[in-house]
């Protein structure tokens, strides 16, 4: 096994597919590997559609957990698909799972694609079960596909592995993509804190972001938060946040707004109307958000750690589990936001081709395993 990663070469465009490959996805209604496949449909690659999970109302989008992670589920179905490709959902998955569901996939000859979106589980304060996890997925897999060169070399320094590094596809649809942004007379720093995600450390952020704000003529702070972060009987529910967020939001530091989970086109809104998002992760690995930031042509602002700076141009800062937040480079990433006011931005004709060549890669992935 060759020990670096690769940019898998997109095929030459020459009429219709072959033949139409089958792939079982995990998940595939999810918007990155939906547009993981050709806009026109041409590619030749179909993806199962998830598996309504136990409890899920009929009409639910609702794709996790992923039915098709159960080894009965491969027993039941192994005729229905060509290739099994892995992407995310299995962090109730045990390695015991794991290497249940390779096992079921190899008795039937299933190859197994696996995407290394994750080589730290935003989720989970712990790393260990995902390095569990992915002790199992990644020797398994009879293809590895990850987002940057960074992470593909992180997997080659940990399992002796190559990942091939494929872009993340766009998040925001057309027209939205081309959509002029609005004149605005300030400067608007946001940061979006959700359900308090464990990979966040918010506050640190948000008081050094407060501060630099404070020093920028005609610049102020947004914070938004989901109503269940001041709900006692939600999970992530944090009144000690929510305390100091009030605080500083009364003493006119920042702007406070609590409100329910956005809808895509809430979020492109709230996106849109901002002058720099300011990533709040400790830890973490890639990022949909900052490229739905890139489709619009808001800055970001991300943390050190993880590979968020390989995926899109971006302003980086210090921060990291192991040595904190470095408060002086946040505070110089605003400032140079302000300062110069970055125009990096998708265009649509780039996010098509971008598109067509993901597409075409990932089923070049997988006829080579087909052979």
């Amino acid at each position: 096994m060759a020990t670096t990663g690769r940019l898998l070469p997109v095929p030459e465009r020459s009429g219709a597919p072959d033949a139409t490959v089958r792939i079982a996805s995990v998940p595939a209604g999810h918007v990155y590997v939906r547009h993981c496949s050709d806009a026109s449909a041409s590619d030749g690659v179909v993806r199962l559609a998830d598996p309504r999970p136990n409890g899920a109302p009929s009409t639910s989008q609702r794709w996790w957990p992923p039915v098709m992670l159960d080894p009965d589920w491969v027993h039941a179905r192994h005729a229905d698909f060509d290739v099994f490709h892995l992407h995310f959902g299995f962090d109730a998955q045990s390695p015991r799972d794991l290497d249940s569901l390779v096992r079921a996939l190899r008795k039937y000859g299933k190859p197994l694609v696996y995407t290394a979106h994750d080589l730290r589980n935003p989720h989970q304060p712990d790393p260990a079960p995902h390095d569990a996890a992915l002790d199992v997925l990644v020797p398994a897999a009879d293809h590895l596909i990850t987002l940057t060169p960074g992470a593909a070399a992180e997997i080659r320094r940990r399992w002796n592995r190559t990942a091939t590094v494929l872009p993340h596809p766009h998040v925001v649809e057309e027209p939205r993509i081309s959509r002029p942004r609005p004149p605005r007379d300030r400067f608007r720093v946001g940061v979006h804190a959700k359900s308090l995600r464990p990979n966040m450390s918010l506050l640190p952020v948000v008081r050094t972001l407060a501060a630099a704000v404070a020093d920028l003529p005609e610049a102020e702070l947004h914070v938004n938060v989901h109503h269940d972060v001041d709900d006692p009987d939600a999970h992530a529910y944090a009144p000690d946040v929510s305390a100091e967020l009030r605080a500083l939001a009364e003493a006119g530091r920042l702007r406070l707004h609590a409100h329910d989970y956005f809808d895509d086109d809430q979020l492109w809104d709230y996106l849109t109307g901002l002058d720099l998002s300011v990533l709040p992760y400790a830890f973490g690995t890639h990022s949909g958000w900052l490229e739905a930031c890139h489709d619009l042509g808001t800055p970001v602002a991300a943390p050190s750690c993880g590979f968020y700076a390989e995926q899109r141009p971006c302003l980086s800062y210090g921060h990291t589990v192991e040595d904190g937040l470095d408060g002086t480079s946040l505070y110089d990433a605003v400032r140079e936001a302000y300062r110069t006011r970055p125009e990096w931005r998708a265009t649509a004709a780039g996010r098509a081709a971008e598109r067509t060549g993901v597409a075409a890669a990932h089923r070049a992935v997988y006829q080579e395993l087909l052979g």
